[in-house]
């Protein structure tokens, strides 16, 4: 459109049209998508480690929560057993038996004659002190012939590894004991290996099964820990009950694994939005301020 007596012509719409909006950085930006940098490199890498991330710690934190299931479920189980009433362990178990989860640390009561002709130490055991030393594995002849181990405490190792320790003597005479009902040792369960060629009359696991060998008689399965009657001298030093009232921390490492899991998101989302505010900004900086830059234009039109 001419401007009546003037040169210039004057840039607009024609009649009728609406004003065209007018342009700024922001608009501009947003033309040419204000988020496409999230296509680039490194955010490609650091959204998909956030994907990553967040399922894992999810993950996590359920493994924790079933941790504490699982602590919570055996402290129940053993504050049940060590309240029962002690039973003769001919009714908990047999030769051959595998002593179920359900009966551990169940008291029972035996009677009959100790055999230390047989007597065994378990090696690499700790006390309630965490001293390294032995316990003491005495058979026990009950009165139908049959054997029952019993592990009557720890003693301090040898100071040779090769030499027996001494022990201290078990009582003469049939006598009645009373212990916690446990389950025969293996390596998967406990973690520790069964070295061979150990000297003589020590062993690394209580296994009724290897000691019905080296007896010759039939071994009830499993073993009892001795608790009464209480030994002279306090040696052998008998077995602390196991500890039933502390759960640990898991439930607590489940929550913060699931806080960081929805902190990932939080996080991206923040980052995004700082990351778009500075490019903005460095856009709003590099540009010409629009209305010199039509002013200029104008002047530059030829008139027709």
């Amino acid at each position: 459109m001419r401007r009546p007596g003037s040169e210039e012509t004057i840039l607009g719409p024609a009649p009728g049209e609406p004003n065209p909006p007018a342009c700024t950085p922001w608009t501009e930006l947003y033309g040419h998508g204000v988020y496409r940098f999230l296509l680039s490199r490194q955010w490609v890498i650091l959204t998909l480690v956030a994907l990553v991330l967040i399922p894992t710690m999810i993950e996590l934190g359920f493994w924790q929560f079933h941790r504490h299931e699982r602590r919570v479920a055996q402290n129940a189980l053993i504050a049940d057993s060590v309240a029962a009433k002690p039973v003769p362990v001919e009714e908990l178990t047999s030769p051959g038996h595998t002593v179920p989860r359900s009966d551990y640390w169940r008291p029972a009561t035996a009677t009959g004659t100790f055999d230390t002709a047989h007597e065994v130490v378990v090696r690499r055991r700790t006390n309630s002190d965490d001293r390294v030393g032995v316990h003491v594995l005495t058979p026990m002849v009950l009165r139908d012939g049959r054997v029952v181990l019993v592990n009557r405490g720890w003693v301090p190792a040898a100071a040779d590894q090769h030499s027996f320790p001494p022990v201290p003597p078990a009582p003469r005479g049939e006598v009645t004991i009373t212990g916690r009902l446990k389950a025969d040792e293996t390596t998967g369960a406990s973690g520790i290996k069964d070295l061979k060629g150990l000297p003589d009359r020590q062993v690394m696991l209580i296994d009724s099964e290897q000691q019905s060998q080296l007896i010759g008689r039939e071994v009830l399965g499993g073993y009892l820990e001795q608790i009464a009657p209480e030994p002279a001298g306090n040696t052998p030093e008998q077995i602390p009950e196991p500890d039933h009232d502390s759960i640990g921390a898991h439930m607590a490492y489940a929550v913060q694994w699931w806080l960081f899991a929805a902190g990932v998101p939080v996080g991206w989302v923040i980052l995004v939005r700082r990351e778009r505010r500075d490019r903005m900004a460095a856009a709003s900086a590099g540009t010409p301020a629009e209305p010199e830059r039509d002013a200029e234009a104008i002047k530059a039109t030829p008139s027709r």
